[in-house]
Order: structure tokens, then sequence, then C-alpha cells
């Protein structure tokens, strides 16, 4: 029996992130397979999206098999990178009171382990048995793993009720085993699981676009039209490719974008409603001891700089570019960008070195 400190440290180099220019979530290698698994939900409308994990840094993969009936997604594994072996559980893992572990990335963090109870292991929506627990799932931990506590994987964390109070619930190992199946038949082509009679129908047979076991009318993985932004989100990415970032790489769900510059991350967002543009240079933390001089010091910046202002939220400090969306055109965004990203790639060196900042990678 795995202890639980060795489960979660295990999981942190199998589960990964995930993002499209729609959404963010979570998924996990299962090796035996070399896939990732995710839900569909997830990377909807997406031939291809960003993943990253602890073992690789960010990279475009692609979406091999769709399952809008039990949200299932699976996308090819990047090449040449680790792959720690788990094992899937059977449903008979599982029963109401056992304790169950809940892995993934919510709100974009790097990496969180919740601890919950099962409460139902039939619970029933659109005839569908789903694993009902107490496990805190939230935005971003969609297509996760759920962990019996032997660290074999029991479910895919699938959707939460609104206001319930951690209730959240899973989809059952069982709907996964028997999809890894079905799917290994074709040989690893991708394919969609047809929604009105649940056949999986590859992409070598449907050049009609209709489903070739009832005639419904299907989308497959090949007919996704690649993502093409709009209005200021055209010109904001417009901007990033002119200072050399990889828009693709860059997207982090709706009207938001992440990019590195040396030691800084930029994480940049546009707010339709206020028309506000938010760029915030994530530098360092505060370090534990003798805080004051930094404080000061920050303080006193904040009268030098010209269109920039540092804050300090939680432990992280931070350096902040703002613009309303009528002001920015691409000439006076590249102006204003780079000098965000080359002084944020400037002041973090400064306040670790003399002001005993820590580094977020190292803490």
């Amino acid at each position: 029996m795995m202890e639980k400190v060795d489960i979660i440290e295990l999981f942190k180099h199998v589960v990964i992130q995930i993002a499209t220019p729609y959404s963010t979530g979570t998924g996990f290698y299962i090796s035996d397979y070399d896939l990732i698994i995710t839900n569909e939900h997830v990377i909807r409308d997406n031939n291809e999206v960003v993943v990253v994990g602890e073992d690789f840094e960010k990279q475009m993969v692609d979406v091999i098999y769709c399952d809008p009936k039990f949200d299932l997604a699976f996308l090819a594994c990047p090449k040449f990178v680790k792959k720690p072996s788990v094992k899937l559980g059977l449903d008979n893992d599982l029963k109401e009171g056992d304790q169950v572990l809940a892995v993934g990335h919510p709100f974009g963090l790097k990496y969180t382990a919740t601890q919950g109870i099962v409460s139902n292991t039939l619970h029933k929506q659109d005839d569908i048995n789903y694993i009902q627990h107490d496990a805190a799932l939230n935005p971003g931990n969609s297509g996760g793993p759920l962990l019996a506590n032997d660290g074999k994987i029991v479910g895919v964390n699938t959707f939460i009720i609104r206001d319930g109070n951690n209730i959240g619930f899973s989809l059952p190992i069982r709907y996964l085993n028997d999809t890894l199946k079905e799917f290994s038949g074709g040989g690893g082509e991708a394919c969609v699981r047809c929604n009105s009679c649940l056949n999986l129908v590859f992409e070598s047979q449907n050049k009609s676009g209709y489903c070739i076991h009832c005639g419904a009318k299907m989308k497959m993985i090949s007919g996704i039209e690649a993502y093409e932004p709009v209005g200021i989100s055209f010109t904001l990415e417009n901007i990033l490719e002119k200072l050399d970032f990889d828009n693709d790489l860059a997207r982090r769900g709706p009207n938001n974008w992440e990019i590195i510059q040396g030691s800084a991350k930029i994480n940049i967002s546009y707010h339709e409603k206020s028309g506000l543009i938010v760029g915030d240079g994530y530098l360092c933390s505060l370090p534990k001891k003798n805080i004051k001089p930094l404080y000061k010091f920050l303080l006193n910046e904040n009268y030098k700089l010209d269109g920039l202002t540092f804050s300090v939220k939680g432990q992280d400090i931070i350096l902040s570019l703002m613009i309303y969306d009528q002001y920015l055109n691409v000439e006076s965004g590249i102006k204003l960008f780079r000098h965000l990203i080359d002084t944020a790639d400037k002041y973090d060196d400064i306040l670790v070195k003399e002001y005993g900042g820590r580094w977020k990678d190292k803490e």
C-alpha cells in the first residue's frame, strides 16, 4: 500500500496542465496506452491543444479522440518525455465511505491534491453513473484523475454542483477502461464517438460527415477549424507575434495569455466588460525575513516607473501594466509590452540578489 505522500509525489509527474483558446483543464498520462486522458469539454472545438508538465516545457499535441457522451478525450503524448507508470483500477475497487484523492490544476495552479469521502458510487445522470464525493474540485480540475487509497485511478473528475459545498462527480473508471479498449481496436487512428448510436467512428471511415453506423451527422476531429482571434484578442496576438512569442503556446483560455521572459512570467488578460487590458509580471516571492527594505524599495520604485506599478499579492511580487482597449493599437502595444517584459526581467534579479526575494520555482 502506497503512502499518500508517495501517491501525491508520483502524480506530480503524471498530471499535466491543458490550455486552449477557450478553457484550461487537467489531463493525466496512461503509459500503457501512450495517451493523455482528459475531459472532452476541456478540449472542445480544438484539434490540438497546449500541454505542460513537471518534466517538459509547453508544447502543442494533437487531439486524437473525442467523446461528448462520456465527456472523455485522448491526446497524443509528447515525444521523448518521461511517462511514469500508474495503474487503472476497477469499479469494485471503490465503495461508499472510501477515501479518495482528486489531483489536478485548479485555477491554473501548478498542482493540488484534495482528499474526500465517496458518498455515492451510483449517482445517475443522463444514463451515466457517476462517483459522488466531497474532495474539492474547482475550475481547472476537470479531466484530472480520482485516486483510491492504493494510488489506482478510479475515476476521471468531471463536474461539480455550483454552490454545492464540495459536491463533485467523477466518471467511474469502467467507462475509461472500456473506451481505451475500443479506441485501441482502431490502431491509434483518430476517432469520435457518435452521440447517437455510441459507436466509435474513425477518421478513415467517415468521408461523408455522417456516422457509418446510424447515419447521424458528425463532426470529426479533422473537420474542426483552427481558432482565429478577433477584435482586441487579434490585436494582442499581433503584438505578441511581433515580440517573437508563439501565440499558440501563449493562450491560456478566453482572453488570457502567458509568456515567459527570462525568469519572469507575464500573464496578460483582457476584461471585455470594462475594456481593461492587464499585464501582470510575476517576478518572485517575498523573503521570509527582513521584508521591510524590500517594501521600501518597491514603494520608491513606483515613483520612478513609467506606466508600470509594483504590487504584492499574497507572497507574489507583481509588476503590472494597465491600458484600456480604446487606447491600444499594435504600434503602441509593442512599446508598452516590450517595456513591461524588459522591466520585469530586470527587476526580478534585483529583488532576489539584493533584497532576498525567492525564485518561485525553487520554493
